[in-house]
């Protein structure tokens, strides 16, 4: 049983690492899958545009659906183009926080893009089949006008060709896409250790207050969804009890509508305030009455390293 819940307990402080391990498993096994069962060369003018369909368009359709499912794209767009919001004019510092956490949403969404082209040009299938219909594989294979060139390397990457000279031609092609792979995945690996380092060397907070923020975000977040559904339901039952018994609603409080615009601000961490979210600062604030509340978008320290997808507040 301790095993147990120290697998488990494993898994709690790890999960967003867990997360993208999974996801990236996952998008490595379906390019397996498309590799060997739906990809299929036509060896012929169409490998060009075959080859890189299969290399970027599930790329750019995993890309597509991790901003779609990522909470955070629509806390970020919903409302950004309301007549009200025009009217009211935009606060001093929120198209800097918008930028900021819209590249954290990037970042986050291209784990499964990117897992899917390092993975094809590790295989080389999708990059064999694209190159070998490439001009300037023709120019680089073909510089001594050896004839009917061209129709080898259509054919090569279905083995159609026999010629002792394509295997050498074949296994240039797939080690080009192995060597940009390899390549790729080096880049990303080394761009995230280096923003990694430079996001905590900035953090406004230490190592250990960094780790009660996250703690405290987490259960925010879970006390938020909990009270919501409490507070909803008990808000339908008045609401449906009335309608059918066709009698007057009793007094029941719910958030006006400032009231959540206030809690929805992208939140700036202020080291001379010490909130820990929008939902702290509106508390703490008198309702955000207060004038404190009104220098929110004064200050631009955010805390871009806050592992938000596991425990930040605005993943409501």
């Amino acid at each position: 049983m301790n095993r147990l819940h120290k697998v488990v307990d494993f898994c709690i402080r790890h999960q967003t690492v867990l997360g993208y391990s999974i996801v990236s498993l996952l998008t490595a096994a379906s390019e397996q899958i498309f590799s060997s069962v739906v990809f299929k060369c036509p060896c012929n003018s169409w490998n060009m545009l075959y080859g890189s369909s299969f290399l970027l368009a599930p790329a750019f359709i995993l890309l597509l659906l991790s901003f779609m499912v990522n909470t955070r794209t629509w806390r970020l767009l919903t409302g950004r183009c309301s007549p009200e919001k025009h009217l009211q004019g935009i606060p001093r510092g929120s198209k800097a926080r918008f930028c900021q956490l819209l590249m954290l949403t990037t970042a986050k969404a291209l784990v499964a893009p990117v897992t899917w082209i390092a993975v094809a040009l590790l295989g080389a299938n999708f990059y064999e089949c694209a190159a070998s219909g490439s001009s300037l594989i023709f120019h680089l294979f073909c510089k001594d006008n050896v004839t009917d060139c061209q129709d080898k390397l259509f054919k090569m990457p279905c083995g159609k060709d026999s010629s002792a000279k394509t295997p050498s031609e074949q296994l240039s092609l797939q080690a080009q896409s192995q060597l940009i792979g390899w390549f790729l995945v080096a880049s990303i690996m080394t761009v995230a250790l280096i923003s990694t380092c430079v996001s905590h060397s900035c953090s406004p907070v230490s190592y250990l207050q960094l780790k009660f923020w996250k703690i405290y975000s987490k259960k925010e977040h879970e006390l938020f969804e909990v009270k919501a559904k409490e507070h909803a339901t008990k808000l339908a039952e008045r609401n449906t009890n009335c309608f059918f018994e066709a009698t007057d609603p009793a007094p029941f409080h719910t958030p006006s509508n400032e009231d959540w615009q206030k809690i929805s601000i992208l939140y700036t961490f202020n080291p001379q305030e010490q909130y820990y979210s929008m939902m702290h600062k509106y508390v703490s604030t008198n309702r955000g009455k207060s004038t404190k509340f009104e220098e929110e978008g004064q200050h631009l320290t955010v805390l871009a390293f806050v592992d938000e997808a596991q425990t930040s507040v605005s993943e409501f």
